[in-house]
């Protein structure tokens, strides 16, 4: 049987908004900036 056309749009909503579980991707640079603390010798600040 097929689904209506409100059902599929739910579910194709509910798989968009759950696509990102583990929240935002940091760029390199916030990545960088975890690892090496932000000192004198760090030229990038």
């Amino acid at each position: 049987m097929t689904q209506s056309k409100g059902q599929k749009k739910r579910q194709w909503n509910v798989r968009k908004q759950s696509q990102n579980p583990h929240g935002k991707i940091k760029s390199l640079e916030e990545i960088a900036d975890e690892i090496t603390p932000n000192d004198a010798n760090n030229p990038s600040k």
